[in-house]
């Protein structure tokens, strides 16, 4: 594939991830077009030569620019997706009239970690859907805040396609001197990973919220890791994937550190507040709230045995207390680890 400094990279949402990776595109000397659906967004950004919102700080280089109009990218082949889950399919949707555009085959990834609300379903079986096979897929994942990456703080990320050669080109738009990449098949595993994360980074932040201390805080970790290896063996996802970046490593970060919006969510809510008080606090997308029900629906699905799961969308969306949920997890029948 070509993978030529003058090929533009689209990255479509403006948010403090999505930033973050179009100045590091950028910043690799590569042209980058960063797109909001906010035309009033996208202007300010653009004449500010930065996001004053998220990430303000940090000055947009010359090769950076913002729009808001989806034609803008007409003729771009290469693509970056980091949208929140219920808004992807709707974007790839308002792209796809522009493959014609293309020179040649795209490549579209995504930096979002979820699955579509309503449906259960992972953001790869969205994208095919939605493009067929008129584009390769790929995604980009990895235990990192927005933040630390616009900082040039030391990074590592995975770069994931069912084709190797994908995977390599995705690795090459974000690899530079602060930013390790590695490379995956997995697809389904790492998608998986990266959702079940954010659920267990609320239940680990309600755990903290009650001030139930560290020992708890490692296990709902090492409880929510048995989890996400349980559901990913039903659907295909490959073992050491979970034990790597993208998974046990994306676990802790998400669940140890404050950056982290789900755990914020999650500390909130052991902290006495309500979700709408929470979300409202935080001023941002935190997915593991629409993850958790979609999570829940598929493990009852497949028959899967996830209990951290099942009680942080118990309080998320049918109002149990989070004293009332520690109870029902402390109150399991014991069994062999």
């Amino acid at each position: 594939m070509d993978t030529g400094s003058d090929q533009t990279i689209a990255v479509l949402g403006a948010g403090s991830w999505g930033t973050a990776l179009a100045l590091l595109i950028a910043g690799n000397g590569r042209p980058c077009v960063l797109w909001s659906h906010r035309q009033d967004v996208a202007q300010h950004m653009e004449s500010q030569r930065c996001n004053t919102r998220y990430l303000g700080e940090f000055i947009f280089p010359d090769n950076l620019h913002v729009v808001s109009d989806i034609h803008a990218l007409a003729g771009i082949s290469r693509l970056l997706v980091v949208v929140p889950s219920h808004a992807f399919r709707r974007t790839l949707e308002l792209w796809k009239p522009l493959i014609s555009e293309t020179s040649g085959p795209p490549v579209v990834a995504w930096g979002t970690k979820g699955l579509e609300p309503g449906s259960t379903k992972l953001l790869g079986e969205v994208a095919r859907e939605v493009l067929g096979d008129q584009a390769a897929l790929g995604l980009v994942s990895g235990p990192t805040f927005a933040r630390e990456v616009a900082l040039g703080l030391p990074t590592a990320l995975t770069a994931v396609a069912e084709d190797c050669s994908v995977a390599d080109e995705i690795a090459s738009w974000l690899r530079s001197d602060r930013v390790r990449l590695y490379t995956n098949q997995d697809v389904i595993g790492v998608q998986l990973s990266g959702a079940i994360k954010n659920v267990m980074a609320i239940a680990a932040g309600i755990s903290d919220g009650l001030g139930f201390g560290a020992n708890a805080r490692a296990a709902l970790i090492t409880r929510g890791l048995v989890e996400l290896t349980r559901l990913g063996a039903a659907l295909g996802g490959r073992p050491e994937t979970f034990m790597g970046l993208s998974g046990v490593g994306d676990l802790i970060l998400t669940c140890t550190d404050d950056q982290s919006r789900n755990r914020r969510v999650g500390l909130a809510l052991g902290a006495g507040k309500s979700l709408d008080e929470a979300l409202a606090r935080l001023g941002q997308e935190a997915e593991g709230v629409h993850t958790a029900r979609e999570l829940y629906h598929l493990s009852q699905q497949r028959k899967v045995d996830m209990p951290i799961t099942e009680q942080v969308y118990r309080v998320l969306h049918e109002g149990l207390s989070p004293q009332a949920a520690v109870e029902a997890l402390l109150g399991r029948e014991s069994k062999p680890e």
